[in-house]
Order: structure tokens, then C-alpha cells, then sequence
């Protein structure tokens, strides 16, 4: 088979980027169109929550470079797909025909605010970081609604500052994701310094227009100053609307980043894997992976790795924790190096299926070694 001639990759995020990296890395010579809804065009946005809240020098620092792909960029958001005919229609009403398609269009942020509720602050964009950045710096009290990693991470940049923060979710903090050991220990570590943590039975809501405080499940109102939401991401999918792409969960995808539609490949916030029983896994490592797969696949080739890559790492309260492997790891864990009270431990779990999970928890360890480590 012959691969195709002209590719275009929907959205200029790390797994679109990361793709038009690979498709020339691989040899394709043919033209790549990228499809950018952001002026600014393509950056990093680990960092939004870590370097940017801290300090606006951040800022210059994130761009990605172009430089040497010879690619065609269009900062206009795609609108519409055809896949009958290969073509995506961008908001500033150009129209793209392809031979193959890359979607990377990310996504967005999960607001909770009711319809027409003011002054929901959210963290998603360069734009959103920089505004948070300004409220952090006249704010005396804040509210994070979402004790996941983006959470933890803005509770962070409100004590840094001194402003008195709450944070609140149905279940404590990263249980879900670093299971119930690591959990307790981010919890303590967290009431140390001086954070309320707030465990409510249902969701929580935003009260007041502009909103002014958060409503608990079980109807106490927690006012603060500014409150932001950090629960989750919704795919940016919207402009597939008919093309048997998307569903609740975003793309599908296989283990070649293929879609449903011929053609079509998919990486990133965007897609969820369809094999292993189906799963969502919105880290910065699995989107570079997926760019990755999908350009091989695009140009009909063997990809050389896997679409998931099982490493993270967040920074909490000054303390940076890396994970490699499956998620959660249960119970305690079968290895303790170090101290957890102390903040510097590496903790391994060896799962049901043989598979390790090892856990550097404020431990300066290279990433390699903690690969090797998780075999």
C-alpha cells in the first residue's frame, strides 16, 4: 500500500505536535497542514499550573518550535469534519482536504457552574493561568473544587502565597488515581501546612452570581474570595458532530491510535482506548506516546511503541512525586525506602498481574531508573 500524500493534524497540542515530529522523523515528505485554536500557538501546559502561577517570567518559557517540519499552521479552530469527502472546515471558513486525518484537539475544562452563573475560574489555558495568576495575587481566601492532580497543584500556588485554602471532593485527595497510602500521606502533608480538606458525600456546587463560595452535598456553604474548579476535562469533540467519531468519552481509539473511520487517527486528551476493557488516560507522557503511534499508523507503518505510557509526575506543596506503572496501586505498599513523614521515600507495589507500580515521593530519582525499577 501507498501512504498518503497530505496529512492534516487537528490541533496544535503535544500529541499534535509530537505527530508532525514523527511523520517527518519517519520519512514523509509529503505537506502537513496543523489545525491551531489558539493564536499564541503551540506550548507546554504541565507547567500552567506549576511555573506559571508562580511567576509570569514562566510564561515565555512554554512556546514549542515548528522550526525545520516545513509544516502549513492555520490558527483557526476546526468546526467540521467531512469524512466522506476528507476535508475539515476551520472558523475562519477555509476548508483542508487531507489523505489522512490526526485528531489532537485536546481538551477542555469541566465547569459545574449552573447555565448563566458568573465568574467560574477554571485552568486549562495560557490565557486561564494568567488570569488565576492575577486573582491569586488580590485574593485573601480561596476554594478548589477537585482534589485531583490540577487541584493539589493550585492549592499549592494559593499557600505559597499565604491565602487560607480549602480544598473539596467526594473522595480525599488523589485516592483515586495513587490509591489510599499515598493518598493519607498527601492529606497529612497538606493539613501541615495549613490546608482545609473537605470530603462531602455528593457533588458540590457553586453559589452566588458572581460565584462567591461553594455549596456542600450536604448543604454547608464554604464562602471564599475565588473558587475554582478543577474537575476534570471534557474532549474537545464538538466539531465531529456526525461523523461516528466521538461519543461521551471522546475518540476511540485502538492500539494504532486508528479510529473508527478509515483514515482517521486520533491522539492525545482527546481519544480513549477502546481495548483493555476502554480507558481515558489524559497525561502529558500517553498524548506524546499516542502522536507517536498515530503518525506511524498514518502512514500505514508498524508503530514502535505502545499507546500508553504509565509515567507522571505532579509537584504538591514543594514535593514532587513521579509514578510509573498501573494505577491505582492498593493497599500499602510491599517497599518502603526512605521517609514519608520526611517527604523523601521511594515506595514500590507489586500488583495482582505481576506488574510494578514504583513511586518516587519527594526522592530525587532519573526517570530511567524508575523505569527500570517498575521493569
Amino acid at each position: 500500500m501507498t501512504g498518503p500524500s497530505s496529512i492534516v493534524v487537528a490541533g496544535e497540542s503535544i500529541a499534535g505536535l509530537t505527530a508532525a515530529r514523527e511523520l517527518r522523523e519517519l520519512g514523509h515528505a509529503g505537506p502537513i497542514t496543523m489545525i491551531g485554536a489558539e493564536e499564541c500557538g503551540a506550548y507546554a501546559r504541565p507547567p500552567l499550573s506549576k511555573a506559571v502561577l508562580k511567576d509570569d517570567r514562566a510564561d515565555s518559557t512554554l512556546g514549542y518550535r515548528l522550526d525545520g517540519l516545513d509544516v502549513d499552521v492555520v490558527r483557526s479552530p476546526a468546526v467540521t469534519a467531512d469524512v466522506d469527502r476528507r476535508v475539515v472546515a476551520t472558523a475562519n471558513g477555509r476548508e483542508i482536504g487531507y489523505d489522512a486525518l490526526v485528531i489532537a484537539t485536546g481538551a477542555r475544562a469541566r465547569r459545574i457552574a449552573a447555565p448563566g452563573q458568573r465568574g467560574e475560574t477554571v485552568l486549562r489555558t495560557l490565557d486561564d493561568a494568567r488570569r488565576l495568576r492575577r486573582r491569586l495575587d488580590a485574593v485573601r481566601s480561596a476554594v478548589v473544587v477537585g482534589a485531583g492532580f490540577l487541584g493539589l497543584e493550585v492549592v499549592s500556588a494559593c499557600v505559597a502565597r499565604g491565602i487560607p485554602v480549602t480544598v473539596v471532593d467526594v473522595d480525599p485527595p488523589l485516592r483515586r488515581v495513587l490509591g489510599s497510602f499515598v493518598s493519607e500521606a498527601i492529606t497529612t502533608r497538606a493539613e501541615e501546612h495549613g490546608v482545609r480538606v473537605v470530603v462531602t458525600p455528593g457533588p458540590a456546587t457553586l453559589t452566588g452570581d458572581p460565584v462567591d463560595g461553594v455549596r456542600l452535598a450536604e448543604g454547608t456553604v464554604i464562602p471564599a474570595d475565588l473558587v475554582v474548579t478543577c474537575c476534570g476535562e471534557v474532549p474537545n469533540t464538538d466539531w465531529l458532530a456526525g461523523t461516528g467519531l466521538a461519543g461521551l468519552h471522546g475518540v476511540g481509539i485502538d492500539a494504532a491510535c486508528a479510529t473508527a473511520v478509515p483514515g482517521v487517527f486520533a491522539a492525545g486528551d482527546v481519544t480513549w482506548l477502546r481495548t483493555g476493557g476502554g480507558s481515558r488516560t489524559p497525561f502529558w507522557s500517553t498524548a506524546v506516546a499516542q502522536g507517536k503511534v498515530a503518525a506511524a499508523s498514518a502512514l500505514i507503518l508498524d508503530p514502535a511503541g505502545a499507546p500508553l505510557d504509565d509515567y507522571f509526575w505532579t509537584e504538591i506543596l514543594g514535593l514532587s512525586i513521579k509514578v510509573v506503572g498501573p494505577l491505582p496501586p492498593l493497599g500499602e505498599p510491599d517497599l518502603v525506602e526512605g521517609s514519608v513523614p520526611g517527604g523523601s521515600a521511594l515506595l514500590t507495589w507489586l500488583g495482582e498481574n505481576g506488574q510494578r507500580t514504583v513511586v518516587s515521593y519527594g526522592k530525587r530519582i532519573p526517570v530511567p531508573k524508575l523505569r527500570a525499577l517498575a521493569g
